[in-house]
């Protein structure tokens, strides 16, 4: 059975009251709001754009659809977990700040935000995934902690996945940052001789004592280290470095095991949203401002992810009239598409429902 994908037609023209107008309508075809109930925590999952990134998802636009979720729950709240690499948004402190100054203030969007892994990424909760690449993934607790979710993501292009949307926004955008250090390398952290100020708080928090100081500087021995992460997380001084996974089908299929085990916590009580405006060649991770590679497309929602992120991406290759992901960098997006249906995280097959704004 074809999964229903609905879409409405949008424009950053058109002006913030308009776009969220045209949210909310989509919101409200998806029937999601009766599934809430006043008790539940509603957990809004987003990303609130690296400093002087402009392709972010924008406060305004999301009004209608906070106003709705509060009439069944006052207890929604805005959030992201903390990233991996060292900057605005390595812990909450920071993260908050630059989510304020994005407009994420409550006399806006009238809810709290909430950074979902705590002040630097620790607090987290592992799942059993049992899958071809994840045996075990490490989730930020306060989505956990949450009965419903709302997953809102912004359509873009990616340096090591070919696309972003909403299978990496649940996947990779859910994960603790020791979840992120799981899905992005196989190698283990090294310390930084350069950085490094030898304080030993690393040594404190790693559970299997792989780290000993010597002279200058801490060292990691790669026979005991087991790749938590917590050396990464707990070091305030970026000393702790990481190589990046260049298997890009592998960082992908894991990003979608971490999207099941996230999907299949709340069941029938998380919903997705994407947004398909100024549609860059890279994620919102990206410190600066990036014209769209396509035109404006407007807002997609579905219950499936998989089925959103393939009907999102057609539309923008159909208006591009090209591969407009590959355009930016030659990698096969496909493959976390294809893994998610796999491991029964949604199907690819899926109906364009087209509504009009009432």
């Amino acid at each position: 059975m074809k999964k229903e994908v609905y879409f409405i037609e949008a424009s950053r023209e058109e002006g913030p009251e308009v776009i969220a107008r045209k949210a909310l309508a989509i919101y409200r075809a998806l029937g999601f709001n009766e599934r809430i109930e006043a008790e539940d925590f509603v957990a809004l999952k987003i990303h609130f754009g690296e400093k002087n990134n402009t392709g972010h998802i924008k406060p305004q636009w999301l009004t209608g659809i906070i106003n709705d979720v509060l009439k069944k729950s006052e207890r929604a709240f805005l959030s992201d977990s903390n990233t991996l690499y060292v900057g605005r948004r390595s812990n909450s402190v920071d993260h908050l700040r630059l989510a304020w100054e994005h407009g994420f203030r409550q006399e806006i969007v009238k809810i709290p935000v909430i950074i979902a892994d705590g002040l630097v990424g620790r607090e987290k909760v592992e799942l059993k995934v049992d899958g071809s690449r994840v045996q075990s993934s490490r989730i930020a607790s306060a989505f956990l902690s949450s009965q419903v979710m709302i997953c809102l993501s912004h359509v873009t292009g990616h340096v090591q996945t070919g696309v972003g949307a909403a299978i990496k926004n649940l996947g990779m955008g859910c994960a603790s940052r020791a979840g992120k250090l799981d899905q992005h390398s196989v190698v283990h952290p090294r310390v930084s001789a350069r950085q490094c100020r030898n304080c030993g708080v690393c040594l404190d928090y790693c559970p299997a004592e792989a780290i000993r100081q010597t002279r200058d500087q801490a060292i990691i021995d790669d026979e005991k280290c087991i790749g938590c992460g917590e050396c990464l997380v707990v070091c305030r001084f970026g000393a702790i470095k990481m190589k990046w996974d260049e298997d890009s089908r592998r960082l992908q299929e894991k990003m979608a095991e971490y999207a099941l085990a996230v999907k299949s916590h709340f069941g029938d009580k998380i919903s997705f949203i994407n947004f398909i405006l100024q549609v860059t060649k890279d994620c919102d991770c990206m410190a600066r401002n990036q014209a769209g590679v396509v035109r404006d497309i407007g807002i997609a929602g579905s219950l499936d992810p998989v089925a959103l992120d393939r009907a999102s991406i057609d539309l923008v290759n159909q208006a591009a009239g090209k591969d407009a992901f590959r355009q930016g960098y030659n990698l096969d997006w496909s493959i976390q598409l294809a893994h998610g249906e796999k491991i029964g995280l949604g199907s690819q097959d899926y109906q364009l429902v087209e509504i009009k704004e009432r």
